[in-house]
């Protein structure tokens, strides 16, 4: 395992972020929610030309600030490396993920499974 930062090359650029406070108050608001064992996910169609995420891990969910460092961490890459699968989707959207306790413990491969089953509940959703 390299534990090495990620690089410029495989960091998201600014513009697949959420920042602001505003835009994540509307996702919530107004987008789809997709819940799982790790993570719940936050849905809302956008009219930019690629998704976006946000991503949240609570002290009340998480705990100490390492733990919650490391869940956010966990779950940029999970979007970062499922690229392949997001690309699909006939609409582009705006990501909210929350991080949940179980998230921390849980395996790399049932991360990415129970990831990969959100985007396919997205897909379906889309017909």
């Amino acid at each position: 395992m390299n534990d090495a930062p990620a690089t410029a090359a495989n960091a998201l650029p600014k513009r697949r972020r959420i920042t602001a406070r505003s835009d994540f108050q509307k996702v919530y608001a107004k987008g789809q929610r997709y819940d799982g064992r790790l993570m719940a996910a936050f849905l809302r169609a956008n009219n930019r030309g690629n998704h976006r995420i946000g991503v949240t891990a609570s002290t009340k969910a998480i705990g100490k600030s390492v733990d919650r460092n490391r869940a956010k961490r966990l779950l940029r890459e999970l979007f970062r490396r499922n690229q392949t699968e997001i690309h699909p989707l006939k609409r582009n959207y705006d990501w909210v993920l929350n991080a949940k306790r179980a998230l921390l413990s849980s395996t790399e491969e049932l991360r990415f499974r129970e990831f990969r089953k959100i985007i396919e509940q997205v897909a379906r959703s889309e017909r």
